[in-house]
């Protein structure tokens, strides 16, 4: 008997959800998907090291000599995205996801910039549009930045999805694929009734994915359906037949050692009850969302995760490049006071986060509005440095 993992393959497209690269050649999916808090655990392992390294070296020629450390790993984060996406690119036969700063979730203009610049870096690598889709939060301003987008060929994965008025949404702008979140809707469920667990066709994650999927193929929508974040094999198993599933390594390998009959549970050719169908304009999607709890729960949940991933991401860029430059002790410093300090990650730091004495805070604050920026450090070091230099 064939296992699991090999049977889910003959009826649903499988999606590696790591940036783990040696995962990814082992289990050999169609496509592969990451996200900030995948790359950021893939930075921990060492043989990726020299593809972090490349892609702060390149920030740095591009963004300049001069540049504050903070530029340069902003820039390096596109870079390092693709750069993985180049990598994975060369082991899966299909796509790879690459994610939208999430800190850009509100904003229309700036996820349409940040998707152009993310596809002309994998242009100018020589791969075309068809390989990458460009991965969005399902915020109403996500979903109407993906429709300009996918009107100019550049394709698009909506991510962090719960809702249902969302995945309506998403279908009526044209993206080619949405992520709606299984194992996340569980984890909601199960906090708000105190329950441990649900069988897997009764799993509200379940039940979310597969009325979308019957919506969409019942009423002639192209866009895919990709489940995602799951927390055991019985949501795969349920959801067999979905248009794609991405699965972390720890489940593709469970599902390989499991031999048992798999029965395809969803359809496109024949799909189960819809509702009636609907039309989402921004009115009718902002009532949709505050009628459902769970969705904006997690929306804004994932949104602040994502993003939090993010700024430490770029905290251990800033050590990194720091190590790199060898003389650069004095950004490297300025990052360590950051680290230190800025216990709210808001990238200022206020008198109570200071952990120093006052007259060191009061030195540095020299416009005097009680809260240090990078940039207030840097000029305060360079004034400390240049008497220095001058006593001496």
């Amino acid at each position: 008997m064939a296992n699991l993992l090999d049977q889910l393959s003959q009826m649903t497209v499988v999606v590696a959800d790591t940036g783990d690269l040696e995962a990814i050649r082992q289990f050999t999916p169609r496509d592969a998907t990451t996200n900030p808090s995948l790359i950021l655990a893939a930075a921990q392992i060492p043989a990726y090291q020299s593809l972090i390294d490349e892609a702060l070296r390149a920030s740095r020629r591009l963004i300049g000599e001069n540049a504050p450390v903070e530029e340069i790993v902003r820039e390096a984060l596109d870079e390092i995205s693709v750069i993985f996406g180049k990598e994975i690119l060369k082991i899966v036969p299909g796509r790879v996801s690459t994610e939208v700063d999430a800190r850009l979730s509100y904003d229309t203009d700036g996820t349409i910039e940040k998707g152009r610049k993310l596809i002309r870096l994998y242009n100018d690598a020589g791969i075309s549009n068809d390989r990458v889709l460009i991965k969005i939060a399902s915020t109403w301003e996500g979903i109407k930045a993906a429709e300009v987008l996918e009107k100019e060929g550049i394709h698009c994965n909506l991510t962090l999805l719960f809702g249902f008025g969302q995945a309506v949404a998403c279908a009526e702008a044209g993206v080619t694929l949405i992520s709606p979140f299984v194992g996340r809707i569980l984890d909601w469920y199960k906090a708000e009734t105190g329950r441990d667990s649900y069988p897997g066709a009764e799993d509200p994650g379940v039940l979310s994915v597969s009325k979308i999927f019957n919506y969409y193929k019942t009423y002639g929508f192209q866009t895919e359906v990709m489940g995602a974040s799951f927390r055991n094999i019985d949501e795969i198993v349920e959801l067999a037949g979905c248009d794609l599933l991405t699965i972390s390594p720890k489940l593709l390998d469970q599902l390989r050692g499991t031999d048992q009959v798999l029965t395809r549970k969803l359809d496109a050719t024949a799909p189960g009850t819809a509702d009636a169908e609907l039309h989402v304009d921004r009115t009718t999607f902002d009532d949709l969302m505050a009628a459902d709890r769970m969705a904006s729960d997690k929306l804004g949940e994932g949104i602040r995760g994502f993003s939090k991933a993010i700024e430490t991401l770029e905290q251990q860029l800033g050590h990194r490049l720091a190590e790199l430059e060898g003389g650069s002790a004095f950004g490297h410093a300025i990052q360590e006071i950051f680290l230190l300090n800025d216990f709210n990650g808001d990238g200022c730091i206020t008198r109570d986060e200071w952990l120093g004495s006052d007259a060191v805070f009061d030195a540095l604050d020299q416009d005097h509005d009680g809260r240090l920026t990078q940039e207030d450090v840097r000029q305060g070091f360079g004034a400390t440095l240049a008497l220095t230099a001058a006593s001496s």
